[in-house]
Formats: C-alpha cells, sequence, structure tokens
C-alpha cells in the first residue's frame, strides 16, 4: 500500500533539522543505496517514494538525498535516503568523503542498500567489490552497520546470470547480510527491502526488540535535494 508523497526540490545543501535534535525525539535513519550504473537503484527510490516507474535509465552524476518517515516500534523516525550515482570506490577516510562531493555523507550512513542488476554478473562484482570496501574502511564498529543486498529487475528472470539460492547463500550465510530480490518495474517486494532495512538497523540499536515497521508517507511531506 502506498501513501501519497511530494516531492520537493530545494537548492543547495541546507542542513535539516530532523526528529532527532534537542527535542528528543529519535534520530533519523539514514539509508545509503549504492549500485552500479544502470541496475535500477533510482527506480528502486522513485517506486519506494512516489509509486512511479520510468523505463528511462538515470544517468546523472549527482547524488540525491531523499527525506520521508516511518513508524518503527511505535516511534516515528525520519528517514533520509541517498541515493548516490556509481562511484568508483568507497572513501578510505573523511577528508575523501568530503573532497568529492558524490560520496558526502556516505560513511555515516546507518544501513547500506547495494543493488545489482540479476541478469549482469558485472554489477554482482561491484557490490561483491564495494561490500568489502565499507567493511575495510569503516574501521570499528563497521560489523554493527547492516548491509542488505538487493537484487533487482527480478521480472527479467529468465536472464538471470547467476543462480538465486547460490547468491542467497553467499550473502546470508559467507557475508552475514540481507538478501532481497525485487522488481522496480512491477513494484514487487520494494516496500519489503526498505522494511528490512529499518528492521536490520532497529535490531543494531536495540538487540532485543522486534521491530515493527510502518511506512507513514503522509506523516510529512518528502522532499529530495539534488547535489
Amino acid at each position: 500500500m502506498h501513501w501519497p508523497a511530494v516531492c520537493e526540490s530545494r537548492e543547495g545543501g541546507g542542513g535539516h533539522r530532523g526528529r532527532g535534535g534537542s527535542s528528543g525525539m529519535p534520530p533519523p535513519f539514514r539509508i545509503a543505496v549504492l549500485g552500479a550504473q544502470g541496475v535500477g537503484k533510482t527506480a528502486i527510490v522513485q517506486r519506494f517514494l512516489h509509486d512511479d516507474y520510468s523505463d528511462v535509465a538515470a544517468s546523472s552524476r549527482t547524488r540525491r538525498v531523499h527525506l520521508s518517515a516511518a513508524v518503527l516500534n511505535g516511534h516515528v523516525h525520519d528517514l533520509q535516503i541517498t541515493d548516490y550515482p556509481a562511484i568508483s570506490s568507497f572513501p578510505g577516510s573523511s577528508l575523501q568523503e568530503w573532497s568529492d562531493v558524490c560520496c558526502r555523507g556516505i560513511r555515516s550512513a546507518h544501513v547500506y542498500i547495494l543493488v545489482y542488476d540479476i541478469c549482469c554478473f558485472d554489477s554482482f562484482e561491484y557490490v561483491k567489490t564495494m561490500r568489502q570496501q565499507i567493511l575495510e574502511t569503516r574501521g570499528m564498529g563497521a560489523t554493527e552497520t547492516p548491509i542488505l543486498i538487493v537484487g533487482n529487475k527480478r521480472d527479467l528472470q529468465r536472464g538471470r546470470v547467476i543462480p538465486r539460492h547460490n547468491v542467497s547463500d553467499l550473502v546470508r550465510k559467507s557475508w552475514k547480510c540481507g538478501y532481497v530480490e525485487c522488481s522496480a518495474k512491477f513494484n514487487w517486494h520494494v516496500l519489503l527491502l526498505f522494511g528490512e532495512a529499518l528492521r536490520s538497523v532497529g535490531c543494531v540499536r536495540c538487540k532485543h526488540v522486534h521491530a515493527t515497521i510502518r511506512f507513514q508517507r503522509a506523516l510529512r511531506r518528502e522532499r529530495c535535494t539534488v547535489m
């Protein structure tokens, strides 16, 4: 089920005072969406936020920051979903992160969604490399930052290059990451994957609390910043 959302462009990188400010409300969840060019990560974000889909592939070299909201364990949380362009490597330090405008804020994400195209082997290799770089460069506490692997374009199942059970076993058993397959085109499992992402964050913050989630886009207007 989708709630109506309005995308409101904002100029520049003005700060956002989330619900986690001095009011004592829970801090915002920062979600980083990464993947190689053409895997459909922007389509996934647009489908989740607006229930909208376009066959035209996004080719932007800018990052897009979307603000929305969700209810987690009875508490309202701001969501900051950042759709990053295909980056060559994960920044190894804060200096590298902030010297490249495309990477700003990436090291402080609470959860990483790494998207690949189930019909493209190279896109899975990109995800594999990116996951390893995240673990190596985040340093202490990186193991506490959840990583969710997402196989997009399930509607093109016949063109799959790696058997699903092989990927699932590798990701879940060896990498210890969550795994979801979806279709942005047909809106299949898109809501599920964001639910899994937030549950993984909830499990890190509240290890003994079973996370229940309700996406409530009507709580606030979704806003998008192009940077």
